[in-house]
């Protein structure tokens, strides 16, 4: 197979870090074409949508190791259609660019995207949980987006919540996250104002109910495919709010409860339907904070916890889907052979 990962910059990934280098590890491992590249790379010629990649060489042997594998790997690049991929793997930070996903939109009907094109226009931000709101509104914590700062400011005021959580639509690793306090309110004004305005442009903002416990850190669960396949406790650091291993947070061995696998049953099919393949939710206190639908991470620590390869759950998903498209392809083009030669005889 062909199988090219959108990422940053490759010179610039966090190899030890970064779920990203274990999945293309596990690609380069199986003997598939695997190619990266950027939104900067791509572009289109007499309408056909390309991107100039860096295609991995693949070596003799293949360290066991991702992070030295990625470390040492060596790669030519080559201007290569984006249609001549069997699956491509969704794996920059987010948000993505819209421009991004038009690319893609000319390649979705033949190529594996993961995650859906169309899916990620509805969930690429933090506002997919409100589609939720009808079948499980137990599980999303109330939750306000506005630019307005005057609406925000009574939203606040009118609170009985003695905290609150604020934090921007397109932010992601905590990056903004902070908690306000009804006895601040003097400053709130003063903070909506530098969350929505950054001299150009305004921005929407999320005000969220705080949720007792998320001092105790959140859950993160893998979904490929509406199942769970992994997770893990993520502990905020020392004075700070944030449990994201990027903004300084540690992770601890975990086991799901009860009830955080039957979150992971309810909300799997949605985004089965959705075509969310692959998502990380962050769940606190039975409640789903945040679904990552572009490039969740934190599989490499499930792994080394759990002594598990989760990329070798979604390298088999992904091949999966491409076999059974192949077959079908196939046994059209066989039943479409047998009507033709019906007429040619019948004549």
């Amino acid at each position: 197979m062909n199988i090219c990962f959108l990422t940053d910059n490759w010179e610039n990934i966090d190899y030890e870090n970064d779920s990203t280098t274990h999945i293309i590890h596990e690609s380069v491992k199986r003997g598939h074409k695997t190619a990266v590249f950027s939104n900067n790379d791509l572009a289109i010629r007499q309408s056909i949508a390309l991107a100039h990649m860096k295609v991995f060489i693949h070596p003799e042997k293949i360290h066991a190791s991702p992070i030295i594998f990625a470390k040492k790997a060596k790669l030519r690049e080559e201007l290569l259609p984006l249609n001549g991929f069997d699956v491509i793997f969704l794996r920059a930070n987010p948000p993505i660019n819209e421009i991004t996903l038009n690319f893609l939109d000319t390649v979705k009907d033949n190529t594996f995207i993961v995650n859906d094109v169309d899916g990620l226009r509805r969930a690429n931000n933090k506002i997919y949980p409100a589609s939720f709101h009808h079948f499980a509104s137990h599980l999303i914590p109330e939750t306000h987006v506005s630019k307005n700062k005057e609406y925000l400011y009574q939203l606040i005021d009118q609170s009985e919540n003695k905290k609150m959580i604020l934090k921007p639509l397109n932010g992601y690793g905590g990056k903004g996250v902070i908690i306000i306090e009804q006895s601040a309110k003097r400053n709130i004004r003063s903070l909506l104002d530098f969350y929505i305005n950054d001299g150009k442009n305004k921005h929407h903002i999320i005000l969220q109910e705080y949720i007792e416990g998320a001092e105790k850190g959140d859950t993160r669960v893998i979904m490929l495919n509406g199942e769970a396949i992994g997770w893990v406790k993520r502990v905020p650091g020392k004075d700070d709010i944030r449990s994201n291993n990027s903004a300084g947070g540690s992770s601890v061995k975990h086991s799901l409860t009860q009830a955080e696998k039957e979150i992971c049953k309810q909300i799997g099919p949605k985004l089965v339907s959705d075509g969310i393949y692959l998502a990380g939710l962050d769940i606190i206190n039975n409640k789903i904070v945040e679904i990552n639908v572009v490039s969740p991470g934190g599989m490499h620590i499930i792994n080394k916890f759990n002594r598990v390869k989760l990329q070798q759950n979604i390298l088999d998903f992904v091949e999966n889907v491409v076999s059974e498209k192949q077959n079908s392809i196939k046994k059209k083009l066989e039943h479409r052979k047998l009507v033709q030669d019906a007429n040619i005889k019948s004549k």
